[in-house]
């Protein structure tokens, strides 16, 4: 689907030969090369390397099986997160392969001397949500994770990427890997946003226009207007879906807005290191005339609230869009469309302003930090959820949860019947005990709608934390802008 007034596409060649003018993520890039290897993969250096309880234990593994050390254990950040129960965390977990998965975690830790912040400890949360906070994710770093929504931390002009089990084992045994240079794509999103409409929003607009794979082989920078003036944990929203559209990693050209952020956070340079560390951040961004594979341009005032309908994220839609009639779709793709659509219980051409919801997610590494949360509990303040839906508010680290008690924000929740849980990864996959029960109607503020994603045989909706709050109140899917009105 396109739409010629607010997405058009431009296909630059590759600049050769002579002084280049440098893209965002070539400036990275090129520091970080170890060493090119001709007419293959280059080794590339990563300054950080996030782990978690999921992909790591058969990369810890292979290093005792080669009789190895974890190379350098002070750039290895490690937390739990896919596995840990969002309720009463201070009892054992009760199923049994989360239980061994999360033991098993902290047992690899100690013995290669990898610092964990597991359950119980203050800095716990979701990976791509307790590196921002804690400032060790900074600009020009490379980072991975045995995770696909690592490219979250590109918000902070980063090169960051999803890596494999044998790929974790790499890192920790080397602290590099061997990469090819992807293709480059810039995102320009212009003007202003309107009411109601939000970083997911924009997200979900891009990705319903160039698919699920349209972006696969690039590296995307997102630019423009719209996209500077977002804050950082709006940013991070747009990172975090990259993925989704197929993109090997996203990223955003840091900013005061960035700076600002990092300012006095616990692993942030201080002192004279900030100094020189500003210096070098300032220089991350694309130069004029910087040359794009391919360059994207959207106008904000464009994107309404969005709502996915099918099994994929880029099967969206705006809240007053209609699903696409068979005729729409190409003969191609119709097979799956029609299965995807068999699976929701959704017909072609129907809208989804008022189908049913039983479910509420508000959560994920994709929304579930403070200014999520408050942009919830401003919203229902006042209000009370439909009485047929079950509202789960999950924040995404022990440090969003605690400023959410502190600044009273749980009342609020409370008082609306929702229920404010402990941080972790939680409903947004089924690998945990939080799962959505068979055929029921979930609308979720994480980034994937796969079957069987949220449990076997849940049907999910991606919705902004907006849009979702709105359906706890309604009990279906609606459009918040006439909520906002009143």
């Amino acid at each position: 689907m396109s739409n010629t007034d607010s997405y058009n596409s431009e296909q630059n060649l590759t600049q050769a030969g002579g002084d280049r003018s440098l893209s965002l993520f070539e400036k990275i890039w090129e520091k970080h090369i170890v060493k090119t290897i001709d007419g293959g993969p280059s080794v590339f250096y990563i300054d950080k390397h996030f782990i978690h309880e999921v992909t790591s234990p058969q990369a810890f593994k292979g290093l005792e099986k080669r009789g190895l050390k974890v190379f350098r254990p002070n750039q290895v950040v490690a937390t739990a997160d896919h596995n840990v129960p969002t309720l009463n965390q201070h009892l054992p977990i009760v199923e049994e392969l989360s239980r061994i998965q999360v033991q098993t975690l902290t047992e690899n830790c100690k013995k290669f001397g990898i610092e964990l912040y597991g359950l119980g400890h203050p800095y716990q949360g979701i990976v791509h949500i307790i590196g921002p906070e804690l400032g060790v994710t900074q600009p020009g770093m490379t980072i991975v994770c045995g995770d696909s929504h690592t490219s979250t931390h590109g918000a902070f002009g980063t090169i960051a990427f999803g890596i494999g089990t044998s790929e974790v084992e790499m890192v920790l045994a080397t602290q590099c890997l061997m990469q090819s240079k992807p293709k480059l794509m810039r995102i320009n999103v212009e003007g202003q946003l309107n009411k109601g409409v939000v970083s997911k929003d924009i997200i979900l607009y891009i990705i319903s226009k160039i698919s699920a794979s349209g972006a696969t082989g690039y590296a995307v920078e997102y630019a423009g207007s719209a996209i500077r003036s977002l804050s950082m944990e709006a940013r991070m929203t747009i990172c975090n879906m990259s993925i989704e559209m197929g993109a090997r990693c996203g990223m955003i050209a840091p900013d005061e807005t960035t700076f600002k952020y990092m300012k006095g956070r616990k692993f942030a340079p201080q002192g004279e290191a900030w100094d020189k560390a500003m210096a070098y951040w300032k220089t991350l961004h694309s130069d004029e005339g910087a040359m794009f594979d391919k360059e994207l341009y959207i106008k904000a005032e464009d994107i309404e609230p969005m709502i996915t309908y099918g099994t994929n994220p880029g099967m969206g839609i705006g809240i007053t869009g209609h699903v696409p009639e068979l005729n729409e779709i190409s003969t191609e793709d119709k097979p799956s469309f029609v299965k995807s659509l068999h699976y929701m219980g959704i017909e072609p051409g129907t809208t989804m302003k008022g189908k049913k919801v039983d479910y509420v997610f508000i959560g994920s590494c994709t929304n579930a930090r403070i200014e999520d949360l408050k942009m919830v509990a401003g919203f229902v303040k006042g209000k009370k959820k439909a009485k047929d839906v079950e509202v789960w508010i999950v924040p995404g680290s022990k440090q969003v949860e605690k400023q959410a008690v502190e600044e009273g924000i749980n009342k609020i929740f409370e008082e609306a019947g929702f229920l404010l849980r402990q941080p972790g990864c939680s409903a947004c996959l089924g690998m945990n005990e939080d799962k959505i029960p068979a055929g029921k109607y979930c609308i979720s503020t994480s980034n994937r709608n796969f079957e069987g994603r949220q449990g076997p045989n849940a049907r999910t909706f991606l919705a902004s934390p907006l849009t979702a709050a709105a359906a706890a109140i309604t009990g279906e899917v609606c459009d918040v802008r006439e909520l906002l009105a009143n």
